[in-house]
């Protein structure tokens, strides 16, 4: 698979759960709330896994005038990993939760966008269909070792 169509896929995966938290998050019982956060944790922890180590510094290398893009994305994923390390063990009933998950959901959105405006047509002119689909089998094969802990992600030591 491409690995920008990959890299989509995710996000829609995680866009999806942010719909369905934000619709049930007043009358969602806290279980529920804590299972569309660790569904948000784990898909969010392997995306920016695969990124980090395979998409992010093939970009850099391929197309060195995305190297600023790719280090304000490092950056952004700092934000996410440090929020998603706290709601990792924050109770669903603790009075910040929504506000994490809405600032969360926030930053996420805003990287997204960035990411397939501008640095997907760019990444995706530069590499060329056949580089594109070697790094999606690569990222694809890297997800099942992509950390459970977000704080285990380069990006939480950026």
């Amino acid at each position: 698979m491409d690995a920008i169509v990959l890299l989509k896929q995710d996000h829609k995966t995680v866009n999806n759960l942010f719909k369905e938290f934000e619709k049930t998050k007043d009358a969602a019982p806290a279980a529920k709330k804590r299972d569309l956060v660790d569904q948000m944790l784990t898909e969010l922890t392997t995306h920016a896994f695969i990124e980090e180590t395979i998409f992010y510094p093939a970009a850099r290398q391929s197309v060195p005038e995305t190297e600023d893009h790719v280090l304000e994305s490092v950056e952004e994923h700092h934000v996410v990993v440090w929020l998603l390390s706290e709601l990792r063990n924050l109770s669903p009933d603790h009075e910040t939760f929504d506000a994490k998950v809405t600032v969360l959901i926030e930053n996420v959105r805003h990287h997204v966008e960035e990411e397939e405006q501008e640095f997907f047509p760019e990444v995706r002119k530069a590499l060329g269909r056949n580089r594109l689909q070697e790094l999606g089998e690569q990222m694809e094969a890297a997800k099942p070792n992509a950390p459970s802990d977000p704080l285990e992600l380069m990006s939480a030591r950026a």
